[in-house]
């Protein structure tokens, strides 16, 4: 589920988050969620708030970005950090950023979900039934 601020993105540009999300979703097996807008004076406290009041916190990714306060928040889920480490998220927040200071926004989410999926994916097991 993307929730993108009124005006942030025209609908191609939706479209582009939306099927990043999916495809992501599809990678990782963890729920993705993007909110663009406003986060008010703490942004973190704000993004964690609204990862806590998603359908299944523990296997969520939430992507916070405030543009006008040059905000970027990234919270996951206690399910999720068992595949995905801190440096893992900085590393993914780092490239996020950026393009985002390049001006590239919608880019910068799209990679930023894609890095996520795919350092989140959950290692394969060779020879479990052995």
């Amino acid at each position: 589920m993307a929730q993108v601020g009124v005006g942030e993105f025209n609908n191609h540009e939706r479209f582009q988050i939306d099927e990043a999300i999916r495809k992501a979703e599809q990678v990782s097996r963890y729920e993705f969620s993007v909110f663009v807008g406003r986060a008010g004076d703490d942004a973190r406290a704000f993004a964690t708030q609204l990862h806590n009041s998603l359908v299944a916190p523990a296997r969520s990714i939430l992507i916070m970005l405030d543009p006008a306060a040059r905000a970027l928040e990234i919270v996951t889920g206690g399910y999720v950090r068992r595949t995905l480490s801190d440096q893992e998220v900085e590393l993914t927040t780092l490239q996020m950023e950026s393009l985002f200071a390049a001006g590239d926004l919608v880019g910068g989410l799209k990679r930023g979900i894609q890095m996520l999926a795919d350092h989140a994916r959950a290692p394969e097991t060779l020879h479990a039934g052995e």
